[in-house]
């Protein structure tokens, strides 16, 4: 089959060095003679001019305001969305469009495969809890992509405004549930496959987590019944039996359940309290403090009905 052309967007925040490297793992990556590939560099400072292949975007702090932009720059059918630290196979456009998609399909849901890179245990723990991956996103009447590894079709993408840009997490999520409120459906493209790097540390862990709450926040209090908050009470006993119980788990020999049952309640408390950080990059004192009472009147509606 005759694929549609194709415009590859990849947000970018890092160093020039791993800028560098991302050009030479991205020139694998096969493309037809209509189809593009932008890195959006969305450092506050660096990069200097535009260069071939690599746009700047430096305004707002946000992955989805970098894909407005590089999606803004392309003329393709279909926009495909990756991450700068993912593993890409050279076939991977064309592993998207080996079956033609439906008339009303919108997005195309990529596979992501989560492969350490090191050999801490936080990526031990990531690999095994396998972080990032598509069942994460896959809630019955919640699915969305996510834009580690998505296609969206460009019309759609372009009639609801394409991403929120000042959102620091959730922008995917937000994205899905408009494109299907217009009528628009997805497909997953199981072969479409990337490979993804779990956080190495706990601090970048919990920071991960923490605006994964931010975001579920976000998307809570617009599409209800998605995300809800736990309550926060449980957590902090869950977290305090963790550490014993993990010890016991390791004595009996089984080193990767004690990493999980040691690390569970910590990534769990870190997305609730992520909760209480606004999810706009940029958010006034007034509005921060607005935020934080309507989570603790959620966090009170909650504790309630658990009790």
């Amino acid at each position: 089959m005759r694929r549609p052309a194709v415009d590859v967007v990849v947000p970018f925040a890092g160093s020039d060095e791993e800028l560098a490297d991302l050009r030479a793992r991205l020139e694998g990556l096969r493309l037809g003679a209509s189809d593009s590939l932008t890195i959006v560099d969305n450092r506050p400072h660096g990069g200097g001019r535009d260069v071939h292949g690599v746009v700047r975007a430096p305004e707002v702090q946000s992955s989805y305001y970098a894909r407005n932009r590089g999606a803004a720059g392309g003329q393709g059918e279909w926009i495909v969305f990756v991450d700068a630290d993912l593993e890409v196979a050279p076939d991977l456009i064309d592993r998207y469009f080996e079956e033609a998609p439906q008339a009303d399909t919108a997005v195309l849901i990529g596979e992501i495969e989560t492969t350490p890179t090191s050999q801490t245990a936080v990526a031990r723990y990531g690999s095994l809890r396998r972080h990032l991956n598509n069942e994460s996103a896959a809630k019955p009447g919640w699915e969305y992509a996510q834009t580690a590894n998505a296609a969206v079709r460009r019309d759609a993408f372009e009639a609801v405004g394409g991403f929120r840009g000042h959102l620091r997490s959730g922008g995917d999520a937000d994205l899905a549930f408009r494109l299907v409120a217009r009528g628009h459906g997805h497909e997953r493209r199981r072969e479409a496959r990337v490979r993804h790097p779990p956080r190495s540390t706990l601090a970048a862990m919990v920071r991960q987590f923490a605006r994964y709450g931010s975001g579920s926040q976000w998307l809570h209090e617009r599409y209800p019944g998605f995300a809800p908050p736990r309550p926060l009470p449980g957590l902090v006993l869950w977290l305090a039996k963790a550490g014993p119980k993990a010890l016991l788990v390791a004595a009996g020999g089984d080193r990767d359940r004690a990493l999980v049952v040691a690390l569970d309640p910590v990534v769990y408390l870190a997305t609730e309290l992520g909760r209480f950080l606004p999810n706009a990059r940029r958010t006034s004192r007034s509005a921060t403090a607005r935020h934080v009472m309507r989570v603790l009147r959620d966090r009170r509606r909650a504790t309630r009905r658990s009790q």
